[in-house]
């Protein structure tokens, strides 16, 4: 799906206010514990949307999209700030990245449209790229878990008549081919673990995202992952908003 990116993104933060009120409000809390760290890794960072925050928690930046123009605007944005790092790849592959180099990896508003094979590539290299004991924060979709149910079998034109009254939800462009249960599951393959997952609803009901928190470490020796199910992501957006709109000073 192409996208002119008139508003460099900043549209997606509308529930929250502004992009700077979800940082603060929403994203940073939950990667708190894992910032500040000598060495952050950024996949899929549009036009620098977050990235204009994380690199003032690290010595070094690298950022990696598999479109050029989102790059290129990123190499304009942050020309002055000498420890961005910001490259073009296929899509699936860190071959730029040293091995056991990043010590926390983040990606936010991207991985929810990624389909299982891509996920589990990019887990494939994170297995290798962060340190031994090294983080990550991906958030990706669980609408997978949503996939197979009866609404999801409903004629399309039907469908889209019950979205229109706001009797049902919509899915929002999440991939049906990723979970919370299969991300865990890849991960281990990859001597990842899962140390938490979020389970949020995104811009609706149901519980169609998840903000996975994991660490390069191996999966036996680690505690259970901490799960949970927040139904209230989006009340907790529109409290943001309003904080964010009262006046300063």
């Amino acid at each position: 799906m192409k996208y002119d990116w008139k508003d460099a993104g900043e549209e997606w933060s509308a529930p929250w206010g502004t992009s700077a009120a979800q940082w603060f409000g929403a994203i940073l809390p939950r990667i708190r514990a894992f910032l500040p760290a000598e060495t952050i890794l950024e996949i899929a960072p549009g036009f620098g949307r977050w990235t204009y925050y994380l690199k003032d928690y690290c010595q070094e930046l690298w950022i990696v999209d598999r479109a050029e123009k989102c790059i290129e605007e990123c190499r304009r944005r942050f020309a002055v700030d000498s420890h961005v790092r910001c490259y073009v790849n296929d899509g699936r592959s860190l071959s730029m990245i040293p091995d056991a180099s990043i010590d926390f990896m983040f990606s936010f508003d991207s991985f929810v449209h990624t389909d299982r094979e891509v996920v589990e590539a990019y887990l494939c290299e994170l297995g290798t790229k962060l340190k031994p004991g090294g983080k990550g924060f991906i958030h990706h979709s669980n609408f997978g878990e949503y996939a197979n149910s009866l609404r999801e079998r409903l004629p399309p034109a039907l469908t889209k008549l019950l979205i229109k009254a706001e009797i049902l939800d919509w899915a929002h462009h999440r991939n049906p081919s990723m979970s919370a249960d299969l991300f865990r599951h890849l991960c281990a393959q990859q001597g990842l673990h899962c140390l938490s997952q979020e389970l949020v609803n995104w811009r609706g009901r149901r519980l169609i995202d998840c903000f996975s928190s994991f660490t390069r470490a191996d999966p036996s020796k680690q505690k259970p992952t901490h799960i949970i199910r927040n139904r209230n992501f989006m009340r907790e957006a529109a409290l943001i908003r309003a904080k964010s709109q009262i006046p300063k000073g």
